[in-house]
């Protein structure tokens, strides 16, 4: 009986791959790398766009206020134009045609309120007078007249928020949860309506309700970590690469060098 001249590290020594293995351990690393460079590409572009907008908004809700967009430059009205921009108008409030909006601030929970003002031209623009909590208005909705005569407000342009995904509008009930224009101007029988509405500066009585100023802009910026995040997996995905290039052929010469 011939002795096993085997050594230990020949025991537990793998096979090699053969070439198919190789080959599909070849593609699926490749797809994964350019996966993770592909997706760590598109947060270096998400990166700067947020950061431009994060500079764009806080240059526009520093300016000086401009007019409010009339009804000839409705259409022409986007996010990335018009989002935030600081405005004036000039109108009359319109008394019973207020709208509760649900809310959660950091005074507490309660409603926005949305008043319908009517400009010089006809036209109407819904504007956030601000934040009132719970119990200003009476149980069946009714709240405060708005301030009779001419009026001028100041504040930043939001564009309208459709119905939430998990609470929805309810007009029939009169239950809001978003300020939806269409809809508001629909349940309250508004005609010529903005498709913005505007969120009120803060009063010279802060401590009166509704309490403007209040509107909360932030834009989570998380895209340096989730670029370096894909880039370090690519980086991974590409030492694993040299690794097991590294074994397979440390593998193949130890092979020759048994049969030599």
């Amino acid at each position: 009986m011939n002795p096993d001249t085997s050594s230990p590290s020949d025991v537990n020594e793998r096979q090699v791959r053969g070439p198919l293995a190789l080959v599909l351990l070849a593609l699926f690393g490749a797809a994964l790398f350019s996966a993770f460079v592909a997706l760590g590409t598109w947060q270096v572009h998400r990166l700067a766009w947020k950061t431009a907008l994060i500079a764009r908004t806080n240059e526009r809700v520093h300016a000086p206020p401009v007019p409010a967009p009339r009804q000839a430059q409705w259409a022409g009205i986007t996010p990335a134009n018009d989002e935030y921009l600081r405005v004036r108008l000039h109108g009359q409030w319109m008394d019973g045609r207020q709208t509760r909006v649900w809310t959660a601030t950091a005074a507490g929970s309660g409603y926005w309120i949305l008043t319908p003002l009517r400009r010089d031209d006809g036209s109407i623009v819904l504007v956030n007078r601000g934040f009132a909590p719970d119990g200003w208005c009476d149980f069946k909705g009714h709240c405060p007249p708005p301030p009779p005569g001419e009026v001028t407000v100041t504040g930043l342009l939001r564009i309208t928020e459709p119905s939430a995904l998990f609470r929805h509008n309810d007009p029939a009930t009169d239950t809001w949860y978003t300020r939806d224009v269409a809809a508001i101007a629909k349940a309250r029988g508004l005609t010529d309506v903005a498709p913005y509405f505007v969120d009120a500066d803060a009063g010279i009585d802060v401590a009166a309700w509704p309490r403007g100023g209040m509107t909360v802009i932030h834009f989570p910026n998380h895209h340096l970590n989730y670029l370096i995040t894909w880039y370090v997996l690519a980086l991974m995905v590409l030492g694993a690469a040299v690794y097991v290039a590294r074994d397979e052929y440390r593998l193949r010469r130890n092979l020759r060098q048994r049969k030599r």
